[in-house]
């Protein structure tokens, strides 16, 4: 069985590396470093608000740390400082963290320098069991602290404990009802957790007091889907993409959603797009998802083998690239295929049914493929009788690559009847060029003449839309 498509992007939108501003200075509101304590060098103050950049407030800040004169007091608001410094900059969360350390050593009862160290202790990929204790530390040193009851309901919802972040969301919003970030993260939590009804309910709630959240937007488009609410769902999905076309599981998603209604053109469109931005495996899985559907296997095949290129551990990709090998009579290829899906998610129900299907299927009819059921031709659009070139020869003892020139061919037909005479001339013209550098660039260390044939198909797809 299909598992159909890759999951959606949901994403908690109060992770630290989306909202960098806002656990960052304001997290020290209220620390300030004593009455005249500046940093050396060109003025620059070492202080909560500073629009220095990063860099020179981190000189700044050590300025202070490092000079044996500054008071403990000082010092550690300093380390907090710098620390937010360090975590705005590439790969300073360590470092920040480091210096959360030795501010939390000068001032054991600082609830804002535990909940910044719980919070950067999980966004650097520490232990979430360690992140979770500061950020419990830092409410019980400040019950009252909203953020530290998100922050903890984040880590909640990373160890899959739903009922305890939904609890921590909870108070979170009870304690500022108008934090339309809390009433997002619930709601990703409650989809989660399979409520879908009140995922929606929260994200409608965050979008009204904050209606430019194009996150808020596609999670809420997710819990569509999940309700069959597909017309809301793809209606939340382009609003995604409208406020920040830049971000390709935004593409993604839209794509997932055009697949659920049957309209494959409109979600390997989107798919497309998502792979422009960002190359990933989950995105080449679910365009070849919707080839599959719409029975070009070659281009399904050719995606799904990019995938696991990308992501050798995808169980999914394994999964599905089994049905379409099962669809294509090769039973032995589709059992390799089940059995890699299982080896990776050995609670892959789809691939355990497929994998005792073939098996059944190959102690009953045997290993050999059958013959014939390939929609389509799987011949290449050139007589291999008279193949000379080596790149024809491995396309005509490949049916993979006979598809895939097949399509290639026949989509070329398609374009050349609906041209113009001088856009014809022109796409002759292309289709030789690209036709010679196959011959010649064949064999090469660096050319992958699947992936090759997959371009140009892409491109000629891609002009009759």
């Amino acid at each position: 069985m299909l598992a159909i498509f890759s999951p959606v992007q949901l994403s908690l939108s109060s992770r630290f590396s989306l909202r960098a501003s806002r656990l960052g200075f304001s997290l020290l509101a209220g620390l300030a470093l004593a009455a005249g304590q500046a940093a050396a060098g060109d003025g620059v103050e070492c202080a909560p608000g500073s629009k220095a950049s990063p860099l020179d407030l981190i000189a700044a800040c050590s300025s202070i740390i490092d000079n044996s004169a500054s008071s403990g007091p000082d010092r550690a608001s300093a380390l907090l400082a710098r620390a937010d410094a360090h975590a705005k900059t590439s790969g300073g969360l360590t470092k920040a963290v480091a210096d959360l350390d030795r501010a939390i050593a000068i001032d054991r009862r600082n609830a804002r320098a535990f909940r910044l160290r719980g919070d950067l202790t999980r966004e650097a990929g520490g232990n979430l069991d360690r992140a979770l204790a500061d950020l419990s530390t830092a409410i019980g040193l400040d019950p009252k602290d909203a953020e530290a009851y998100e922050l903890r309901g984040i880590v909640y919802t990373n160890q899959g404990r739903y009922d305890r972040a939904i609890a921590d969301y909870s108070e979170a919003i009870r304690l500022k009802p108008d934090d339309a970030q809390a009433h997002s993260d619930r709601g990703v939590t409650y989809y989660l957790s399979g409520d879908h009804e009140k995922a929606v309910r929260d994200y409608d709630e965050a979008l009204r007091l904050d209606p430019v959240r194009p996150r808020t937007y596609t999670n809420r488009g997710a819990a569509y889907k999940k309700l069959g609410q597909m017309d809301k769902a793809l209606a939340d999905d382009s609003e995604a993409i409208r406020l920040d076309p830049k971000v390709p599981e935004y593409f993604d998603n839209r794509g997932l959603t055009y697949a659920a209604m049957g309209e494959y053109d409109k979600a390997i469109a989107d798919y497309d797009q998502a792979i422009r931005l960002q190359q990933r495996a989950k995105f080449y899985t679910n365009r070849g998802d919707s080839y599959q559907f719409k029975g070009e296997f070659g281009s399904a095949l050719s995606d799904y083998d990019t995938a696991l290129r990308l992501d050798p551990k995808s169980a999914l990709a394994h999964n599905n690239r089994a049905v379409l090998f099962k669809k294509m009579g090769d039973r032995t290829k589709a059992l390799a295929d089940y059995e890699a899906a299982l080896r990776l998610d050995p609670t892959n129900e789809n691939a355990a049914n497929g994998r005792r299907i073939m098996l059944a299927e190959i102690k009953k009819f045997g290993a050999a493929p059958r013959a014939g059921l390939l929609p389509g031709s799987s011949e290449p659009s050139f007589d291999c009788a008279t193949a000379k070139h080596a790149a024809e020869k491995v396309i005509c003892a490949d049916p993979q690559l006979g598809g895939l020139d097949r399509e290639i061919s026949d989509t070329y037909a398609r374009l050349l009847k609906t041209s113009s005479r001088r856009t014809a001339v022109a796409l002759r013209e292309a289709q030789r060029d690209f036709i010679a550098a196959r011959n010649a660039r064949f064999g090469q260390p660096d050319y992958d003449l699947r992936l090759a044939l997959q371009r140009r198909l892409d491109t000629l797809k891609a002009a009759t839309r």
